[in-house]
């Protein structure tokens, strides 16, 4: 069955489905010899020779079993799968699940939860779900007054000229010199929360991702993982098998 070559790279385990599609526009995908360059190429993986950066992928795809592994991100830690500058990443910390990806990011400096995975379909409709929460805890540099609270709950115009949706800012327990906040987001703009304080003249001093959906794990140390169960994979794609 002719599927396009995007998807297949992403169910080997490769990368994403929208890394996979960068790979090909850069030319690093053959097809039975030659070089790939349009999106919309199809391939068979019975019949057909696929290779990703010289290597053949026919083999991943015959043998791939899905894998959905929740980690607790430290700070100092990148969400990704390789980076040219030599940073720690966060696929480091996974051990024993061949070549796994990040769905969607943290920032560098954010810890909490997030999925690592070989599944691209998973991968691609999680990251582009607006319908999945994403459950913060904030804690900002001074008290913020209701006022700016309520301004950003309806939603804020950054300085990088992107418009939030509106978000559900809970107060938690405040100390004299810091609010705590529980923020829920169902978008995953680059380095949202700390943008959306920032905005308001309260920067973000630390930010941990504490659910991602109902997918919840306060139990998890800092740098550990788990495997999700089916339901919980389910959950969060309720068509996945």
């Amino acid at each position: 069955m002719q599927e396009r070559l995007q998807k297949l790279i992403a169910q080997a385990g490769i990368a994403s489905r929208r890394a996979a599609e960068q790979m090909i526009l850069d030319g690093e995908v053959t097809l039975n010899g030659e070089i790939v360059s349009e999106l919309g190429t199809k391939a068979d993986p019975e019949t057909d020779h696929i290779k990703v950066r010289g290597k053949l992928i026919n083999k991943l795809l015959e043998r791939r079993e899905h894998v959905y592994i929740l980690v607790n991100k430290p700070k100092g830690y990148l969400s990704s799968a390789a980076d040219p500058e030599g940073r720690k990443l966060v696929v480091d910390l996974v051990k024993g699940f061949g070549r796994l990806h990040p769905v969607g990011r943290l920032d560098y400096n954010t810890e909490g939860l997030i999925i690592l995975t070989n599944d691209g379909d998973f991968t691609n409709y999680v990251a582009a779900s607006k319908k999945i929460p994403k459950i913060y805890v904030v804690k900002t540099k001074g008290l913020p007054p209701e006022v700016a609270i309520r301004k950003l709950s309806r939603g804020v115009r950054l300085d990088d000229g992107y418009k939030t949706a509106p978000a559900e800012i809970k107060p938690l327990q405040a100390t004299d010199k810091n609010g705590w906040y529980e923020v829920t987001l169902y978008e995953g703009h680059n380095q949202q929360i700390r943008k959306m304080f920032d905005s308001i003249g309260h920067s973000v001093v630390k930010l941990r991702r504490a659910a991602i959906g109902t997918i919840g794990d306060w139990d998890l140390p800092v740098g550990s993982f788990r495997k999700l169960n089916e339901d919980e994979v389910r959950s969060l794609m309720p068509a996945k098998n």
